[in-house]
């Protein structure tokens, strides 16, 4: 069994490295074990293909140093949050047992973005429950609920709970963002520009970065909102 530290739940391929991908691989250089589970694989978007997405999921895990990513195959744009699909997102949690789900904004301009969130939460308080029984290649799973769920900030602004630092690894989290080559801006390509594929829309992941980092006194951070009040050991843990 591969256990993680931390897994990121996304909606979308590119949800993670959009939003949180710096804090995964601050993790990864701590040396704690990350992964990405992907609901769907993103095939209404305008541009690109599903199979290409996987290959540029593929790239970008290497990118990240990821020990493990995967996708769940859920309808884009139709999936529900439902007992059939909070199952699948269970024995995901009990299959890798991470202490740490990060999941996908709690609201937000892409309607799957608000799903995946809420499926993410019940999936996690789920996962816990004994009576609950699933299994994996025929082999039954043991509960297991994540010490915390942590939300990533994605298109619509929120004021975040708090900011993880991440300087020292944005450069990387940009590697994975381009990764996405068939997503974003390239004057080269005859597909239709989108939202997302706008010069504008990267100068606005960076300035975010920069605004976020900026409240923290570094320069470049990551913004998480919290169902719970986070708690330290002391007042050290504080930046």
């Amino acid at each position: 069994m591969l256990k993680l530290d931390i897994l990121a739940l996304a909606a979308h391929p590119d949800d993670v490295e959009l939003s949180c991908a710096g804090t995964l691989v601050k993790a990864i250089d701590s040396g704690k074990k990350a992964g990405i589970v992907d609901f769907t694989k993103g095939e209404l978007g305008t541009r690109g293909t599903p199979e290409g997405r996987m290959e540029e999921s593929a790239a970008s895990a290497k990118i990240l140093g990821l020990s493990a990513r995967e996708n769940l195959g859920f309808r884009d744009g139709f999936f529900v949050n439902d007992e059939a699909h909070q199952l699948e997102v269970v024995k995901m949690i009990r299959k890798y047992q991470p202490d740490i789900v990060l999941a996908n904004a709690v609201d937000d301009r892409h309607p799957d973005h608000g799903k995946a969130s809420a499926l993410a939460r019940q999936a996690c308080f789920l996962s816990g429950l004994v009576k609950i029984e699933t299994e994996v290649d025929s082999v039954k799973q043991m509960p297991w609920r994540p010490k915390a769920i942590y939300y990533y900030i994605q298109s619509i602004p929120h004021e975040p709970d708090f900011i993880v630092d991440v300087t020292s690894t944005w450069d990387t989290r940009m590697k994975s963002i381009l990764a996405f080559k068939s997503q974003f801006h390239d004057p080269k390509s005859g597909e239709p520009e989108t939202y997302i594929s706008s010069p504008k829309f990267m100068q606005m992941i960076e300035s975010r970065g920069i605004h976020y980092g900026h409240e923290i006194g570094v320069t470049y951070g990551e913004g998480f909102t919290v169902d719970r009040k986070v708690g330290i050991q002391n007042v050290f843990d504080l930046v």
